[in-house]
């Protein structure tokens, strides 16, 4: 067996990405059942090129959990021999790649324009972002928090009727740069504030009583990127010295226990932790803003996928915060609200022992910023199509989600602190 892994290390060097397409590519679902079936995943990922997309990094893989990974096309025979030779259980989630990439654009929305049921590349998004506000003076206005690593002006929108010492909530959307599913829920969430404010009553409230700061992108480059050059893309595009790989993992990259488990000191790995906290431009500018504006916001909600989890603080320590039990039951219930519509089965608890593992990451540092409120999402699916769920499923993607924020918005407002 060994042997066979090391013939997969020396075959021709994998396709490089920029190349693309991601045709034969395959994703691969396994569950490791003890320390030796673990033990294989990681020399695997040793020899190869293996993109993990969950847990996001090899580091993590423990027995019992569910491991996703992605292989280059001409490894993906080798790798199934592999894995049936070493009796390690696994299915393939993902047969070609490339299939299912083209298949996600399959909106029944025919525009070039903006549309709130499909992905708009960052041009298209930037542009609704003035538009929005433009429209709607009395509820929405625009501000540029910060500019990205490439120069690009990160919009902030701001939600909600003026009014005198208002209490807000923060959200932001697209940290990673390929979990496209979360900047089109930032956008849904603003489309339904401006179009129900006024009819829905939980929705008048909210806006009357408390500000929305709603950050759409905040990898923009990382973003773009996705639509250019590389889908799976994740972190950001900065250079890092000394090292001719490009960019950091901004939810590694706060201040919050920072480097210390779950991320990488590689600039080549996708976890990597960056030089210093808040050495992204990005992660500095979302950094500044919130603690400007500490008295004023009372919670925190950041959207990622996938997996359709509600995590809260720790993912830094398996130690439980302080408000656990509020924040344990507050995620019970937006969860239920969350099924309530299409019965989209979600799981809650805190990062670490939820989902895995992981330091630097911007709800654990808004929570100890004292942001008692301070959640993340994980969005659709649980792996059928992962990354690149279909343009089909962000309309009730969207509609589910937003009950949950609009529960936790509710609650919020009713315990303000």
């Amino acid at each position: 067996m060994w042997a066979l892994l090391v013939l997969i290390g020396t075959a021709a060097v994998s396709a490089h990405l920029q190349d693309l397409p991601f045709d034969g590519q395959k994703v691969f679902r396994v569950i490791p059942q003890n320390d030796e079936e673990v033990e294989i995943i990681s020399s695997l990922a040793s020899n190869m090129q293996v993109d993990f997309w969950q847990p996001d990094s090899v580091t993590l893989v423990r027995p019992k959990m569910q491991v996703d990974f992605r292989v280059e096309a001409d490894k993906s025979f080798e790798v199934e021999d592999l894995l049936k030779e070493s009796g390690v259980e696994y299915r393939v989630l993902i047969d070609n790649l490339q299939a299912a990439l083209d298949a996600q654009f399959d909106s029944k929305v025919r525009t070039t324009r903006h549309s709130y049921e499909k992905y708009n590349n960052w041009e298209t998004i930037a542009a609704w972002t003035a538009d929005i506000a433009a429209q709607n003076p009395d509820l929405v206005s625009r501000s540029v928090i910060g500019e990205t690593y490439e120069g690009r002006p990160m919009y902030l929108l701001k939600v909600g009727k003026s009014g005198p010492n208002k209490k807000a909530i923060f959200m932001d959307c697209g940290f990673h740069a390929r979990e496209w599913i979360t900047p089109a829920f930032c956008q849904w969430f603003v489309k339904e504030a401006v179009e129900t404010y006024g009819k829905d009553t939980v929705m008048t409230t909210l806006l009357n009583s408390l500000d929305f700061y709603v950050l759409p992108v905040v990898n923009i480059d990382g973003y773009v990127y996705t639509w250019t050059n590389d889908r799976m893309w994740r972190k950001t595009r900065s250079k890092n010295a000394g090292s001719l790989c490009i960019g950091t993992d901004p939810n590694r990259n706060f201040d919050a226990a920072w480097c210390t488990l779950g991320a990488s000191k590689s600039p080549c790995d996708s976890t990597y932790c960056g030089s210093a906290p808040e050495s992204e431009k990005e992660t500095k500018a979302l950094a500044d803003f919130i603690r400007e504006h500490l008295s004023t916001i009372k919670a925190y909600l950041t959207i990622h996928s996938y997996s359709q989890m509600l995590l809260f603080p720790y993912s830094y320590d398996y130690k439980l915060p302080s408000d656990y039990e509020e924040l344990n039951s507050i995620a019970r219930a937006a969860s239920k609200e969350l099924t309530s519509l299409y019965n989209t089965e979600y799981t809650y608890g805190p990062g670490a022992t939820t989902i895995y593992p992981s330091a630097g990451g911007s709800d654990d540092w808004a929570y100890d910023e004292g942001i008692k409120y301070s959640f993340t999402f994980e969005l659709r699916d649980t792996g059928r199509y992962g990354f690149i769920l279909p343009a089909s499923q962000i309309k009730p993607t969207c509609e589910e989600t937003l009950l949950a924020v609009k529960y936790i918005a509710n609650y919020v407002l009713e315990h303000l602190y």
